[in-house]
């Protein structure tokens, strides 16, 4: 069972320091450790549900006072490992689902439950470089599917107050993919 965690701080220094710390204190894989914007940093990393879990406990405490959010996923899916590493190519779909949210875990916590929720395909999760620390999820399938993925992605970060918006277009342009990637 491959799980996900990442930590997410207000310094890049501490952010690089954090992620050193995470990788020294278990068998855990970097998936990405990177600035985003407005100049915090993030480190994400898989591995088995206790490696994991030492992991992020080692990078928030290297972290300290840097800390601004964290997250686990216990039983991620295996689309969002590969969405967030940009990996997905946009197929031909009846429909095209997405999220926006104000926070970069709320983005990986919708794509997790998206993708659990409904048969769709997972294009892309987006974590706030270049567009002022937000983040976006997109998806594909059919138009009932995207519909009650993007339901379902949305639910916990709305409880939250993390979403910005969500959209479902139905039999979108061939442009409107290739302008994605």
């Amino acid at each position: 069972m491959i799980s996900l965690g990442l930590n997410e701080l207000s310094s890049i220094a501490r952010g690089i320091e954090a992620g050193d710390a995470m990788l020294k204190a278990a068998d855990v894989r970097l998936l990405r450790s990177a600035t985003v914007c407005p100049g915090k940093y993030i480190v994400i990393v898989t591995g088995e549900v206790a490696a994991v879990a030492a992991s992020m406990a080692a990078g928030k405490a290297c972290a300290a006072a840097f800390y601004v959010d964290d997250l686990v996923i216990a039983n991620l899916d295996e689309q969002v490992a590969a969405a967030l590493s940009g990996c997905t190519v946009p197929p031909a779909a009846a429909a095209l689902g997405v999220m926006e949210f104000f926070s970069i875990a709320a983005s990986v916590v919708a794509a997790d439950a998206a993708v659990k929720a409904a048969d769709v395909s997972l294009l892309e999760v987006r974590l706030g470089l270049g567009i002022g620390g937000k983040s976006f999820v997109t998806l594909t399938g059919s138009v009932a599917s995207v519909q009650a993925a993007v339901s379902a992605g949305v639910k916990g970060a709305a409880e939250k107050g993390m979403v910005v918006c969500a959209s479902v277009i139905p039999s979108p342009s061939a442009e409107i993919f290739r302008a994605m990637l």
